[in-house]
């Protein structure tokens, strides 16, 4: 059992931490602060390939395995959070996607775009009425002769009022009201309106958007695997899309754990470093510890996904330490700074705000321990079958 990094790994971890510390991070504060999308950023991203990062070159891509796709995202989300959610969506939940169960023509004709970063994509099943109940979606496909037209609205949209290509979720049969009755689509933005710009608490440099579609005419060219299927489509999406997800609340936590490490070494209290007390020492060994144990959770999905192994469970537990790990990491680095941390002054107020986030999408961490108890049960059933 190997741990460490391979050349090529590392070579895009450092790529991606030099690109965020001189792009990123000298900007992210202002960003927050004006509720900025920085569209700019990511045409020099796709310039280094980080928008593409693990898809094959042949369609645009870096070529990059899963696990240096992931490396990216949690360097991103050491910068700005905002920013690893943007690449992460556009990426697991858009792009490879498309790759997995398009045809040869949907393929040849989306992934490249997205992959050199000339679209920007988005992911869209969430509707005011079902959010974790996503099978109990109402936006409607009808067929008509030479296609579909949807109509609906879709809420939370990450990257909604930016993206050029969205893969969108609707239900083809009005006579199943659960997920048998859903089919996928790849819309573009013209087939679209953005209804609202999302007011958050935190990622407030990414975009998150509502949208209406108002009988939006597609042609069948646009289902995306089978009809009726597009619910497995959804779910094998948010099975990698997690994965993402912990990437990102793993560099929330790894940022907020440096800023409280480099505080505490020189933060001055009663004649002595406030590292030299035996309350922050812990503070900060727990932190280092729990962050370590996320990352080999985050790490393992990551291998898995790209050797092809299941990975629905692990990708799941990943989620949720390191979602958990980042709320509570980021709370101790505010308490670490005492009266600075709960100012704008210093990063980490951002950190507590961006982390909250990574508990709820892409699956609340009520989902990620439903998902694990029914692997857990499943197979613990069928060793029992077995003898």
């Amino acid at each position: 059992m190997d741990f460490s990094l391979e050349p090529d790994q590392r070579e895009i971890q450092s790529l991606t931490r030099e690109f965020a510390e001189a792009e990123i991070e000298p900007y992210a504060a202002e960003w927050d602060r004006e509720r900025r999308f920085p569209r700019d950023l990511y045409g020099k991203l796709a310039e280094l390939g980080l928008m593409g990062a693990c898809i094959p070159e042949e369609y645009g891509g870096a070529g990059a395995d899963f696990l240096s796709y992931i490396l990216v995202l949690e360097e991103l989300s050491r910068a700005d959070a905002g920013v690893g959610v943007t690449v992460a969506v556009h990426t697991s939940a858009t792009t490879l996607p498309i790759l997995a169960f398009g045809t040869e023509e949907q393929k040849s004709r989306f992934v490249p775009p997205l992959a050199r970063g000339e679209q920007l994509g988005a992911f869209a099943l969430t509707e005011p009425d079902s959010g974790s109940d996503a099978g109990s979606l109402r936006t409607s496909a009808t067929p008509v002769a030479h296609g579909w037209t949807i109509s609906g609205s879709k809420q939370w949209i990450t990257n909604g009022s930016y993206a050029g290509t969205f893969l969108l979720f609707a239900r083809t049969n009005p006579e199943r009201l659960d997920a048998r009755g859903v089919s996928a689509f790849i819309l573009d933005a013209e087939h679209v309106r953005v209804t609202r710009e999302e007011e958050k608490l935190g990622l407030n440099s990414s975009s998150t958007a509502d949208l209406m579609l108002e009988g939006a005419l597609v042609g069948h060219d646009r289902l995306l695997h089978e009809e009726a299927r597009g619910f497995a489509v959804a779910m094998a999406t948010l099975d990698g899309g997690r994965i993402g997800i912990a990437a990102q609340a793993l560099g929330i936590a790894q940022a907020a754990y440096d800023a409280a490490r480099s505080y505490a070494l020189e933060r001055r209290q009663f004649g002595r470093r406030i590292a030299d007390f035996q309350a922050i020492q812990w503070k900060l060994a727990d932190m280092a510890t729990e962050i370590d144990a996320a990352r080999l959770l985050v790490y393992r999905a990551a291998w898995r996904k790209e050797n092809g192994l299941s990975h629905t469970e692990e990708g799941a537990k990943a989620k949720l330490y390191a979602s958990e790990t980042a709320r509570r990491q980021t709370a101790e680095a505010i308490q670490i700074f005492g009266g600075y941390g709960y100012t704008k002054e210093f990063p980490v107020e951002r950190y507590y705000r961006d982390a909250k986030i990574t508990e709820i999408y892409e699956g609340t961490s009520e989902i990620q321990r439903l998902v694990i108890a029914r692997s857990l049960l499943r197979l613990r059933q069928e060793a029992v079958a077995q003898g």
